[in-house]
């Protein structure tokens, strides 16, 4: 028993570590985040969330909070998560290829009063690629949340504003950091609406 609450224990620090070292380096790119949202829901864009996975998840739940609200009352903000039609991504991955799950579906319904945010791990899906260049070719602007090195999305500076998790080992804990990273975005979002 004692090594697994040691191991609770560890994790949290690792946890409480990695989020610490995110923030102290992405402050302001999280409130110029915030400024790109603000910017889109001004002037009648959406924001587009995808990812695969946790990620896919963490795309609905932040979503949600636009749709619905997060911590204020405020009107229902246009967003969508491009993971939750199960019969457009099983067409585009039947026949064409999974890769381009997300970038057809940018084409489809991406604007360039838009924000494309693509939530990967590893740096390295492919379909988050491929949707980040779609997205670009349409003058979207683009934030990705990612971890590690970043992979190739950091390495070929695919975005316009990447949140790099570089103190987390695993994907947890880098999803953890996500989850903050957005739920703090759509805060500052809110707050700047809120004294326009």
């Amino acid at each position: 028993m004692d090594k697994l609450t040691q191991y609770i224990d560890d994790e949290l620090v690792r946890s409480i570590d990695a989020k610490n070292a995110f923030v102290e380096k992405n402050k302001n790119a999280l409130v110029k985040a915030a400024e790109l949202f603000v910017t889109a829901t001004k002037n009648g864009g959406k924001v587009i969330y995808f990812g695969n996975g946790g990620s896919a998840a963490d795309s609905q739940h932040l979503t949600a909070e636009h749709v619905n609200k997060l911590l204020v009352n405020r009107k229902a903000l246009p967003a969508i998560a491009l993971t939750t039609d199960s019969s457009v991504i099983t067409s585009i991955a039947n026949d064409i290829s999974f890769e381009d799950i997300f970038s057809r579906q940018i084409e489809a319904l991406g604007n360039s009063k838009d924000v494309a945010v693509g939530i990967s791990t590893s740096g390295n899906s492919a379909n988050v690629i491929k949707a980040l260049k779609a997205a670009r070719g349409l003058g979207i602007k683009t934030i990705v949340l990612t971890g590690g090195n970043g992979g190739k999305i950091l390495s070929e500076k695919l975005a316009d504003i990447v949140l790099n998790v570089e103190r987390a080992a695993t994907s947890p804990r880098i999803q953890e950091t996500h989850i903050f990273a957005g739920h703090i975005i759509i805060e500052l979002m809110d707050k700047i609406l809120m004294t326009n």
